[in-house]
């Protein structure tokens, strides 16, 4: 019975990755908003209301996507800052490596950064990687004010605040001018690794 009970939750868990995938397909062809649960049920080769049986609503799958997102630019944005010196070097490889994956997961990234969905929200349990990368950059942000390379007010809320916008804006300007343009041609992504030092302009060590 075990057996049985773990090759059906695979099953589900495989169907769920599929719908998702679908889902992404979609978003891509038809942008964040399009999506259509009837559209991802024909391509999946089931009937729509079979499908709710996996995702009760659109804004479920949403939040699926919303929280699948936020764990993979988690896992890029601390892939790139591993192995740097801690500080300035590690913000500027965590901030390049975030913008690449920006860059090649866009739909995904719009659903993240931009809320294109009138009305979605996404739910703590999707939401709680976005607050673990906020965390990450946070600590990044403190080992370059104790290395001495940034003053303690980059570390206020102000600060913080400003260093997010930095990357927003220029990952916005790339997706809506040259979203096919290579990360190293891109007209603003060539600036993301200067952004720390945008950073010590604005708050230069004392």
């Amino acid at each position: 019975m075990a057996d049985t009970s773990d090759r059906r939750a695979r099953r589900r868990a495989q169907t769920l990755e599929e719908i998702l995938d679908l889902a992404l397909d979609l978003m891509a062809e038809e942008g964040v908003a399009g999506l259509s649960l009837s559209a991802a049920a024909r391509r999946l080769g089931i009937r729509p209301p079979s499908l709710y049986k996996y995702f009760p609503s659109r804004h479920a799958v949403y939040d699926a996507l919303f929280e699948r997102g936020q764990r993979a630019y988690l896992e890029a944005v601390r892939r790139g800052a591993a192995g740097r010196e801690p500080g300035l070097a590690a913000m500027a490889a965590s901030l390049e490596a975030g913008a690449r994956w920006v860059m090649a997961n866009q739909a995904l990234a719009q659903l993240m950064f931009w809320r294109p969905v009138p009305g979605f929200e996404p739910s703590a349990r999707a939401y709680a990687p976005a607050l673990a990368v906020h965390d990450h950059f946070t600590a990044l942000t403190a080992a370059a004010i104790e290395r001495g390379e940034l003053h303690p007010d980059a570390a206020s809320e102000e600060g913080q605040a400003l260093g997010s916008s930095l990357i927003a804006g220029l990952l916005s300007q790339q997706l809506s001018n040259e979203p096919d343009a290579a990360f190293e041609e891109g007209r603003f992504t060539r600036w993301v690794a200067r952004l720390p030092g945008v950073l010590v302009a604005l708050y230069p060590p004392r």
